[in-house]
């Protein structure tokens, strides 16, 4: 498997950026929970072993990486935006205010955003948008593995508390089973009342999958 490298950082570093935060979400194609984004700034001394698109990574996998992120990037932090909060504003801004707040939860704020694909609205941070970031560049890896196993947990807590939609097997995603429970239990708070397989981003962020 193709492993994401630090050569943007690198090239940025040199420019004289020092604190350079990746971020990805997770969750956009989902039916229920919410959209959850992660911002990561890795100390440019530590190498992290594991780290890849999240997408192609093993749950073990993501959960090693997990570990080690949380404890030897330089910073990090998670936001997101509930499905109500998706059902007001769409899809779209709802995972762009979550990668706001992940961002602006970092401390001091980074003078670089990489971000994977897009660029963030009104955040007032250089940034560039990578195409298939989470693939090639190693701090947006990062963010899509914060942010994937951040909701996947979150997604648990919601099936123990209500186990009757399966969200332990299918995180909330568009399964079989999933819709077969929403027609005989109908719809739960965490449902997204309104929503749309979003359109407007990469073909490669419609393939978020509950793994």
């Amino acid at each position: 498997m193709f492993r994401p490298t630090r050569t943007v950082e690198k090239a940025l570093r040199r420019f004289g950026f020092a604190r350079i935060a990746g971020v990805d979400e997770a969750g956009r194609g989902c039916l229920a929970g919410p959209v959850v984004a992660a911002a990561v700034v890795l100390d440019p001394a530590r190498r992290i072993p594991g780290l890849g698109d999240s997408k192609q990574l093993t749950a073990l996998q993501r959960a090693r990486a997990y570990d080690l992120i949380t404890r030897d990037a330089e910073a990090w932090a998670v936001g997101e935006a509930s499905a109500a909060e998706i059902d007001a504003v769409n899809i779209r801004e709802a995972s762009f205010r979550a990668m706001q707040r992940a961002v602006y939860a970092l401390l001091p704020l980074p003078d670089f955003v990489l971000v994977d694909a897009f660029l963030i609205p009104a955040l007032p941070i250089a940034q560039r948008g990578i195409v298939h970031g989470d693939a090639l560049c190693a701090s947006i890896a990062a963010a899509s593995i914060l942010a994937k196993v951040t909701r996947d947990r979150l997604m648990l807590e919601c099936h123990a508390a209500d186990p009757r939609y399966g969200y332990d097997r299918h995180k909330g995603y568009a399964t079989a089973e999933h819709l077969a429970a929403v027609a005989r239990y109908g719809c739960s708070a965490l449902h997204r009342r309104t929503f749309r397989q979003p359109t407007l981003f990469d073909a490669s962020d419609t393939m978020d999958t509950p793994a």
